[in-house]
């Protein structure tokens, strides 16, 4: 355990050293939604019954923030390191996939965490959203993290250099993000979309983070557990598979 608790204390200490851009930056840029969308759309949408659209807009914001951050930390590095030139410092101990994957992983959970619960904390301020059911959002949280941290590896280890990564996020990770249904419920959209939605995965980390916190949700929290269970788990195995190939890792 001693090689992957000092990657991870070292990812650790690569996005704290500059918090103000890896944390709070995202944390004032989220921010920004809300009060924009709250403003404009406050007093004329109410998507759940009882629930105002700045509530219902908070969780799918914090949410959305966890996604992103957890897989700029995890793409960031790696593609930071392999155009620098020191990968090899990690290559070189003697590292297993799972200590490698383990330790990438966990610090982006850590970070999109980080991120959440700002956001959350300071959107208190506009709306009072303690959530109904805090096991759920917790889960939730964790796999989409998870699952963004994978794809974060993924995405680092395929790049070779940072246009590549950026490609990666911008025509991916950002569509699929606010095409999740962060500011909107997907009864709404027409028919055909409805049914696009579902073939999101995002979707189903929003829905279920905001089952966790008014207990209502588009889909059944079960079923949006299995979908995204499985998903963490499919994306894992890849990951990992690619780290102990040592594809585009080792020459």
């Amino acid at each position: 355990m001693i090689g992957f608790s000092t990657l991870f204390y070292k990812e650790l200490l690569r996005f704290w050293k500059v918090s103000f851009q890896t944390v709070l930056a995202p944390v004032l840029t989220t921010l920004l939604y809300l009060l924009i969308f709250s403003y404009v759309l406050s007093k004329r949408i109410e998507v759940y019954p009882g629930v105002s659209y700045t509530a219902f807009l908070i969780p799918g914001l914090v949410m959305m923030s966890m996604l992103q951050n957890s897989f700029a930390n995890s793409s960031s590095s790696l593609i930071q390191s392999k155009v620098t030139g020191n990968i090899v410092f990690v290559l070189l101990p003697p590292l297993s996939a799972m200590d490698f994957f383990g330790a990438y992983l966990a610090a982006s959970v850590v970070r999109g965490f980080m991120v959440g619960l700002g956001v959350l904390l300071v959107a208190q301020i506009y709306a009072l959203t303690p959530p109904v059911h805090i096991f759920w959002a917790i889960v939730f949280g964790l796999f989409g993290c998870g699952i963004l941290g994978c794809l974060g590896i993924i995405a680092g280890v395929w790049a070779e250099k940072f246009d590549q990564l950026a490609a990666f996020q911008n025509f991916i990770i950002v569509p699929l993000s606010f095409l999740s249904g962060v500011f909107y419920s997907i009864h709404s959209l027409p028919p055909f979309w409805r049914q696009m939605s579902r073939f999101n995965p995002f979707f189903y980390m929003i829905d279920g983070f905001r089952y966790g916190f008014f207990g209502l949700s588009d889909v059944a929290p079960q079923q949006s557990l299995l979908i995204v269970a499985a998903s963490f788990l499919g994306l894992s195995a890849l990951t990992i598979g690619l780290i102990h190939r040592g594809y585009k890792l080792r020459g």
